[in-house]
């Protein structure tokens, strides 16, 4: 018996030093390559039981919402969606007012007829996803230059997603993966009348604010609710009241187990950009230009906004989405420039780079294949050397600075188009298709603050980017406004016909070609994305795309028993590990859970940041904890796994062994911001608010019992016990 319990204890040892592979994996891929590891970790679901064509499986009750801004995941019968409340932030500024200011106090439904309908918002339900790397490659040789080769591939693309959705109301992307080495198809059901159902004060979905963004431990509740509506038959349809809530093929229940350390966990949702194939050269221009030029720009914008938002609480409202998405990822490349240095990533970028090479010298055929592939990646980036700086300034301080510059150049997209059209009636409905954009830009634009953003950012762009890297609209500043920013935006602002909604209406209901031309708002905007776009269009770049795609082909050739997992590219993916605290830095080490506690000592009335709602500080104090405390009496609010995510996994599901709900995906660990280029399983985690936490807000703070009778919850079945021979026996021993 002592023979038993020692191997016993040697196999839970080896199980609490297992960590999950980098990934994040394909769904239809997962019988073929994770199955059997994933089941070994803990999983008690076969791969067919979270991807299915023909049965009802996990994935069906995952969302993407918007085309891929974030993920979210069905909770009920009746359509009920769960997502983080930064994922909602605009919604829940489109419905708020200093009247009804539903992101400082919150907002919740308490019958069907309370929720509201969200305009241009939408939910895609995956269908399937297909293999098409053969059809999209047939033709393609060796000897066409990257242009050629992109036309072709991007012909038959068109052609099979057509092919794909011919006589339905699906829509369908075929999506480039490996970098131009494998192409998937993938089908989509898209639902559009989505509605409010439910979220927290600002204060509770936003704990913490900037200062906690990015950071562990949290104590954090990002969630919101929403609801998808249906036709009659359960099919999409736009909005109307006649709408009933939609029935899924499968909703997730809820877990009320929470999570232990070791505990196997999944998350499923559409990760947007990964770039884990960059070269020693791409992470090395990362850290000395490209990260600290997104930085430096976006610190003034925010500063600027800021003091605008803090003078006036209507403009705080109408910025609030604007703000927190330009901090963000402000904060996401200070710390991945960080990572990046501390990690030593580009020397082990560089290893690869060196291994791959002495591979390829080895063997003539892969020498006159992939010979050149790393020397074509590093030609691009010595010729990108002078104009990486201008081209961030192109975007972050030109097209995306002012908010006026980017509506400029959506209106310029429409009004080309109408123009084109020789039918007047039809120019005219094209124009005014164009009053939606319209009402949702001047809703949350505030004159003032734009032009105080665009003084800053233009007078920087000027002063920091050399003179033959400018765009032409310097030129222009000069020659008419003798150098002047500021002049240049005086009569901008006051003449533009895109400043101002009296006059842009006036001058789509009589459109005249000469007067557009004339514009100062569209004359920037014009001159900002031809700047741009020059970036994507350098000799280099088709050097650097051959190569690349050469050396992503060439290393998973070198290493075929590697598990390599394709880049994110706003695609459904499966990433899977344990929950596990982590060394920090020396001698700083993490829990893997956060609790109530952690709130009432950080709550601060004087810091906004890190302010509670009285009510919420009340029931902490006094413990009132309902039956959502974990089974020591506390409440966990937020916990941390080995999960491998990144930007558009916000909101994705955290899920146990048995595939129900424990969490929700919300953000990772600062010493871990190298993510996105470099996987570290000692350091990466993913920090999710714990299903419980979002559960007690919901009952005992916001008294929404409708939202909770709808909730299917779950227990683990309780461990039957130990034969009392066998007890005997262990005691004995």
């Amino acid at each position: 018996m002592k023979k038993l319990i020692v191997l016993m204890t040697v196999l839970l040892t080896a199980s609490f030093t297992m960590r999950a592979d980098e990934g994040m994996w394909l769904l239809h891929m997962l019988k073929k390559i994770n199955e059997a590891e994933m089941q070994q970790m803990g999983l008690n679901l076969s791969a067919e039981d979270i991807y299915s064509i023909n049965e009802a499986s996990l994935k069906d009750a995952i969302v993407m919402l918007n085309g891929g801004m974030c993920t979210a995941e069905v909770i009920s019968g009746e359509g009920l969606v769960l997502t983080n409340h930064h994922c909602a932030y605009g919604s829940i500024q489109s419905f708020s007012s200093p009247e009804n200011d539903y992101l400082t106090d919150g907002f919740w439904a308490y019958s069907k007829d309370k929720e509201m309908h969200i305009e241009d918002f939408e939910v895609s339900f995956l269908v399937r996803i297909e293999d098409m790397t053969s059809q999209v490659l047939e033709g393609v040789t060796a000897e066409m230059s990257e242009s050629e080769r992109d036309a072709m591939i991007g012909e038959k693309m068109r052609a099979l997603e057509a092919k794909a959705t011919e006589g339905t109301d699906y829509s369908a992307q075929v999506k480039s993966f490996f970098h131009g080495n494998e192409y998937y198809l993938f089908v989509y059901n898209t639902y559009r009348d989505i509605r409010l159902v439910g979220a927290p004060p600002e204060s509770v979905g936003k704990f913490g604010g900037d200062t906690d963004n990015w950071m562990w431990p949290r104590h954090t509740g990002d969630f919101s609710l929403l609801r998808i509506y249906s036709d009659a038959d359960n099919n999409p349809a736009d909005y109307s009241k006649d709408n009933k809530p939609f029935t899924p093929k499968r909703h997730l229940k809820v877990s009320m187990d929470g999570v232990a350390a070791d505990d196997f966990t999944m998350i499923m949702g559409y990760p947007g950009s990964t770039d884990r194939y960059l070269s020693s050269h791409g992470v090395q221009q990362a850290i000395d230009v490209y990260n600290p030029s997104v930085v430096e720009v976006r610190d003034v914008k925010l500063k600027t906004m800021k003091k605008h938002m803090d003078a006036d609480k209507a403009i705080r409202i109408q910025y609030a989405a604007k703000y927190a998405q330009t901090a963000n990822y402000w904060k996401y490349y200070i710390g991945q420039t960080k990572g990046l240095k501390a990690l030593n990533v580009y020397g082990k970028k560089k290893a690869l780079e060196d291994r791959f090479n002495t591979w390829v010298a080895q063997d003539g055929k892969r020498e006159a294949k992939y010979g050149d592939a790393v020397n074509m990646i590093a030609d691009y980036y010595k010729a990108s050397e002078p104009t990486v700086k201008s081209n961030v300034y192109a975007l972050e301080a030109g097209l995306i600075g002012a908010d006026i510059t980017l509506f400029a150049w959506r209106f310029n997209r429409a009004f080309t188009a109408a123009m084109a059209e020789e039918d007047e009636t039809k120019r005219n409905e094209m124009l005014a298709s164009f009053a939606g954009t319209a009402d949702d830009f001047f809703k949350d634009y505030d004159a003032a603050t734009d032009k105080d953003v665009f003084i800053n950012l233009m007078t920087m762009y000027k002063e920091n980017i050399s003179k033959e890297n400018l765009p032409s609209i310097f030129q222009h500043i000069d020659d008419k406004y003798k150098g002047s920013v500021q002049r240049f935006a005086d009569k901008l602002y006051a003449k533009s016909f895109m400043t101002d909604r009296t006059r842009l209406d006036a001058f789509m209901a009589k459109p005249n070609q000469k007067k557009f031309d004339k514009d100062l708002a569209v004359m920037n905007a014009l001159s900002m994305i031809a700047k741009y776009r020059e970036s994507f269009s350098s000799p280099a770049q088709e050097k650097h795309d051959r190569g690349y795609r050469l050396f992503v082909e060439g290393i998973r050739k070198m290493d075929p028993n590697h598990k390599w997992s394709p880049d994110a590219n706003s695609t459904m993916r499966l990433t899977y590990g344990k929950v596990d605290g982590y060394y920090g830095a020396d001698a700083i080490q993490y829990d893997y859970i956060t609790t109530a506690q952690g709130i009432l000592e950080k709550h601060d009335p004087s810091d906004p940041e890190f302010v509670m709602p009285q009510t919420l500080i009340e029931l902490l104090e006094k413990r009132q904890y309902g039956k959502w405390a974990d089974e020591n009496g506390e409440l966990v609010v937020c916990f941390i796994a080995g999960n491998d995510i990144t930007g558009g996994n916000s909101g994705s599901p955290v899920l146990n062994a048995d595939g129900d709900l424990i969490g929700l995906a919300f953000d990772g660990n600062w010493e871990a911001m190298s993510g996105d280029i470099a996987f570290e399983p000692e350091l990466q985690r993913t920090i999710s608010v714990d299903i419980r936490y979002v559960m007690f807000i919901i009952d005992q703070m916001a008294g929404a019992q409708n939202i909770i009778d709808e909730i299917d919850f779950v227990n683990k079945p309780t461990p039957k016990p130990m034969p009392e021979e066998v007890k005997a026996e262990v005691e004995l021993d």
